[in-house]
């Protein structure tokens, strides 16, 4: 029995240890470390406690104490993003001048923007409060709800996404997708006090524009209705998702797709299908809805907008 078990576990290494055409074709070339799933989580951790640190570092009030703490995380921070990005960078192909001096100014750049990125974060946090009068204070919403989380993976991977990395970007905003459901591409542009109510299912693709105080709902999708292809079959990245204006509201399961702008001051209803531009001040609702009283179709009462919860 204990050879049968040895030849079994054996074999089956030496098989596994083979390197397939299959899976030659997923790796980058040469042989060089990639990034690591798990110092990139850290690296999210220092963000949080660098732009949010009476919520999740250490606490401290003001003063020297607290630069210090600061001071620290982004000293951190700034190691790890070098040596991950440096990895990353071997998703570019063979090695081009200096990729230690490349992920140096990448590390370096991205600590520059540091302090918008807190910015822009903190009106995320009000427009949220502002949009939910189930939330009793900001920080309830720094805390509990999963946009702030979303939010400060999307923006820190926009950054990074702008700068030129590669899949470190894509690893963090999937990273808050698969803990919130929320889906957001590191390519989307977004404005600022930006607002997710719920969450769960939203989608908002690559080549989005969304503009200052925008708000969705939970099971919105931002998406394309078909891409082009080139001589060879392969999709062509060209701009492909709707354009919202500024203070847009698109409510819960709507679906808004193609290079369409949906104009400034519209409210999308629930549930609607759209594939087409809509002018500003616009509101777009579902047909009255149908009810059956004795065996006939009888028009239901159209109730108002709906209100957050």
């Amino acid at each position: 029995m204990k050879e049968n078990i040895d030849t079994i576990l054996q074999t089956n290494t030496r098989l596994l240890a083979r390197i397939s055409p299959e899976e030659e074709r997923l790796a980058p070339p040469g042989n060089a470390p990639l990034p690591q799933v798990e110092a990139l989580h850290r690296m999210m951790d220092l963000i949080k406690a660098i732009i949010f640190p009476r919520f999740f570092g250490p606490h401290s009030g003001n003063g020297h104490v607290r630069t210090c703490h600061i001071g620290v995380a982004i000293q951190q921070l700034y190691e790890l993003l070098t040596e991950q990005a440096e990895r990353a960078l071997n998703f570019c192909g063979p090695e081009k001048g200096c990729r230690e001096c490349e992920a140096e100014q990448t590390a370096l750049d991205f600590i520059g923007k540091l302090p918008e990125l807190k910015r822009l974060l903190l009106t995320d946090v009000e427009a949220i409060f502002k949009t939910d009068p189930a939330a009793r204070n900001y920080g309830e919403v720094v805390y509990c709800y999963p946009a702030v989380t979303a939010m400060t993976h999307y923006r820190t991977a926009h950054a990074l996404h702008l700068a030129g990395l590669p899949v470190i970007p894509r690893i963090l905003t999937e990273a808050a997708h698969a803990a919130t459901g929320i889906d957001i591409h590191p390519g989307a542009e977004i404005g600022e006090y930006f607002s997710i109510d719920h969450g769960t299912g939203v989608v908002i693709g690559e080549t989005c524009i969304i503009g200052n105080h925008v708000t969705l709902y939970q099971g919105v999708t931002l998406g394309a209705r078909n891409f082009t292809l080139d001589a060879d079959g392969n999709p062509v990245n060209l701009p492909r998702h709707p354009i919202l204006e500024d203070r847009v509201t698109v409510y819960s399961n709507s679906t808004i797709l193609g290079r369409v702008t949906i104009g400034h001051d519209t409210v999308i209803g629930g549930n609607i299908w759209l594939t087409g531009s809509v002018e500003p001040f616009s509101r777009i609702l579902q047909t009255s809805p149908v009810s059956l009283h004795n065996g006939k179709k009888k028009p239901a009462a159209a109730g108002p907008l709906p209100q957050n919860d």
